[in-house]
């Protein structure tokens, strides 16, 4: 008779941040035994353990991590131990406030998360820092890419899977006028990006493609150096496939002569719990190299340790 196995329990959130505080006693801090327990358990678990480590020690677990770590680990356990929406807010915050024509960072965020998750976001960042993301987006950001970054990260689209084909062959007909006429930024292609629900883009970006032989980001590509026309592209890619948006973040972050650390952490954080096994999938496939080997050949010691487990745990 087969014997059924039987998953072994995950510690209780008392005796997970009893092991968190204890790697941090001593003169060195046990950074495998801080692997072991955050980099294997869900955001509700990290959310329990935070609470419980507060109970019990006095303080925010995010503050005995940022004492206790340092460098690139650091980056990444205090970005995967804080909350999603947290954490979207400090990236938001740091990519507004230190905006650049080639930081991404906003479109991520406002197109790869759903409109609810957008919203939380919103919500953390007025808690966090007392303002609102909208006004930093404003103040930072300026001429056409203020006019599509507002919008973006303001926006709640319809979650639905309803299309209206009537509406997706005369918006792929106006997209296609305003980008033949370079009108890139005008208000009317502004408005199809920023508030049709995705499964309404894409039927649009399809009609496009089908009516005008080619597709969307072809014709968007007319200045491979420009900017503007890249944050298009962001918006169009990660509308309608994600996990190739990411895979290239991921790609060119490790393809460099040194590592985009800052690029590659974002990324696993951010997407580990949400389509990390989809992307390691098109990685092997673009690369025909496995996700992990290109890990372990350009990382090391405890960050390569953290990233490896994130990518093989089973929350993606």
């Amino acid at each position: 008779m087969a014997t059924l196995r039987v998953p072994p329990a995950v510690p209780s959130p008392q005796e997970d941040c009893e092991q968190l505080h204890k790697a941090f006693e001593g003169w060195g801090t046990n950074e495998k035994l801080i692997i072991s327990v955050l980099a294997h358990r869900n955001a509700a678990q990290r959310k329990a353990i935070r609470d419980a480590y507060q109970a019990t020690y006095g303080k925010d677990l995010l503050e005995s991590l940022l004492h206790e770590t340092h460098g690139d680990f650091e980056k990444i356990v205090l970005l995967w131990t804080l909350e999603p929406s947290e954490r979207d807010a400090l990236l938001a915050n740091e990519a507004a406030t230190k905006w650049h024509p080639a930081n991404r960072v906003l479109i991520e965020i406002a197109c790869a998360r759903s409109s609810q998750d957008l919203f939380t976001v919103r919500c953390a960042y007025h808690k966090q820092y007392k303002r609102s993301l909208e006004e930093d987006v404003a103040a930072h950001t300026k001429a056409d890419f203020r006019k599509l970054l507002l919008p973006l990260v303001s926006a709640y689209r319809y979650e639905g899977e309803e299309v209206n084909m009537h509406l997706a062959k005369s918006e792929a007909k106006l997209l296609h006028d305003k980008i033949s006429d370079k009108a890139y930024s005008d208000e009317e292609v502004i408005r199809v990006l920023t508030t049709r629900s995705k499964p309404q883009l894409i039927a649009t970006f399809n009609q496009y493609n089908n009516e005008f032989g080619n597709p969307i980001n072809k014709d968007l590509k007319s200045d491979p150096k420009d900017d503007y026309l890249a944050a298009l592209r962001a918006v169009v890619r990660l509308i309608c496939c994600p996990e190739k948006y990411f895979e290239k973040v991921i790609r060119l972050s490790l393809n460099k002569l040194g590592t985009d650390e800052t690029a590659l952490t974002r990324i696993v954080a951010t997407r580990a719990e949400v389509d990390l096994k989809l992307i390691k999938e098109v990685y092997q496939s673009r690369n025909s190299v496995p996700l992990e080997n290109a890990v372990k050949h350009d990382t090391h010691r405890h960050y390569e340790d953290m990233l490896l487990a994130l990518l093989g745990s089973d929350q993606n």
